[in-house]
């Protein structure tokens, strides 16, 4: 977080600046997966991850480079050299909203696999939330996150 917020902001403002283009800088994401999706939910130690903010399509890998940099040289978070800028295609997928605190979304995941299964489809990728929620500012039990599984017709 300490790396992509400061980097969406600094390209929302030199895109503001030069281009005249203001947007609202997106809410932060998560893709969750572990080796052995069978047991994902069994060992959280287990699991892997990717944080990602959505950029508009007008944010070139010239832009994103420079503001890389800018964002280098002013604050030099510690994760500063593994951002990337790339396109992200999910596909189809089924999702809920999920309020309350992250540690209760067990419930609300099982609902969500319940209904994948029941549909006739399967889980296919990885797990993603979208965390539309500021924890530093909502009580933990008036926090909003959009739960989305990708899937695939069986």
């Amino acid at each position: 977080m300490e790396t992509l917020f400061p980097l969406a902001y600094t390209l929302k403002f030199m895109i503001k600046k030069r281009q005249g283009i203001d947007y609202a800088v997106m809410p932060l994401e998560g893709l969750w997966w572990a080796d052995d999706m069978e047991h994902f939910y069994e060992n959280k130690d287990a699991w892997k991850w990717t944080s990602m903010m959505m950029q508009p399509e007008f944010v070139t890998e010239a832009l994103f480079a420079e503001a890389v940099a800018e964002v280098r040289k002013k604050k030099a978070p510690a994760a500063i050299d593994k951002v990337r800028l790339e396109k992200y295609a999910e596909g189809m997928c089924a999702q809920i909203m999920h309020i309350g605190p992250y540690s209760e979304e067990g419930p609300t995941v099982a609902k969500l696999h319940a209904f994948i299964d029941e549909s006739g489809y399967e889980k296919t990728g990885k797990h993603h939330e979208i965390y539309l929620s500021d924890p530093r500012r909502a009580a933990p039990e008036k926090m909003k996150t959009v739960i989305r599984q990708p899937v695939a017709k069986r």
